[in-house]
């Protein structure tokens, strides 16, 4: 089991380049192609309609977005060098594309002909021009594939060794499971965590995640299973915190939610997660 194509959405921050680092770790240790994709993702000129004088004038309003899109292709340059010159010192495979569309988008398309993608995490502190804050979100929704998140803070030298899984006996987690084999299959260390189990056929066995730990043994992966109850916190932050207690590098977790008229409506683990991950996380929706 092992992942053979990774895709990496790039920008223009300075983020991007310690999740290439962790995408070329991975891809490294899997033997996998990395494909760096690069959206530029701009306004249509009516979006300016609303705006004072100077873009009352279609005209004006078409040259302001020539203009941006003259920037990001610099921009774009600069990134893409990086991108190869970081290929080459690593003796990794890989490809470079450079998409012109709405950012979630297209990452979900080009994301469904790969193993996994790696995102940053959204910066919630405020947003650089490139960025889209709902990207993690609206990629998932829309690609079919596992997502793995970088957050927008702290550096990431491994990521995979020690991992810990969020297990609630739903589909989302066993999807997320699932997805995350290849993954586990190269870890040291793996703990399954139930919060707050339900007990029983119905939940998460009258011993919490040690069933699902017996089915990652007949895959080869040793695997704890634990269990925690957690009444005065949400689940997601008990999750972060379980993650810093055993020394995780990586959290793989289901993602709950459901789109509704393109608008992504999210449990409270999930958004817990999107907004908080102090590490990488693996996610499947």
């Amino acid at each position: 089991m092992q992942l053979k194509d990774i895709l990496i959405h790039l920008d223009d921050s300075p983020r991007s380049a310690v999740r290439l680092g962790v995408a070329i770790g991975l891809a490294t240790q899997h033997g996998a192609h990395l494909t760096g994709l690069y959206v530029v993702d701009l306004p249509p000129p009516d979006m300016f309609y609303g705006f004072p004088s100077a873009f009352l004038d279609l005209r004006r309003a078409e040259d302001v977005v020539e203009r941006m899109r003259a920037a990001a292709m610099e921009s774009a340059e600069h990134v893409e060098a990086a991108f190869t010159d970081r290929l080459r010192r690593e003796g990794v495979e890989g490809e470079w594309r450079l998409v012109e569309g709405v950012a979630g988008d297209v990452v979900a398309l080009h994301g469904r002909y790969a193993d996994l993608i790696v995102l940053g995490q959204a910066d919630m502190r405020g947003a650089r021009k490139g960025q889209a804050v709902d990207l993690p979100a609206s990629a998932l929704m829309g690609c079919g594939r596992p997502l793995l998140m970088v957050p927008f803070a702290g550096a990431f030298p491994v990521v995979g060794r020690d991992v810990l899984v969020g297990w609630n006996a739903t589909a989302e987690a066993a999807r997320a499971l699932n997805d995350a084999l290849p993954v586990l299959a190269q870890s040291r260390k793996v703990t399954v965590l139930s919060i707050n189990p339900r007990r029983g056929i119905r939940g998460d066995g009258d011993v919490p995640a040690a069933d699902i730990a017996l089915h990652l043994a007949r895959h080869g992966i040793r695997a704890e299973a634990a269990h925690t109850v957690a009444t005065d916190i949400a689940e997601g932050d008990a999750l972060l915190s379980y993650a810093a207690d055993i020394g995780a590098d990586l959290l793989v977790t289901g993602m709950y939610g459901h789109s509704r008229m393109r608008e992504t409506v999210f449990g409270g683990v999930t958004r817990s997660l999107l907004s908080e991950m102090t590490v990488p996380v693996f996610m499947a929706h």
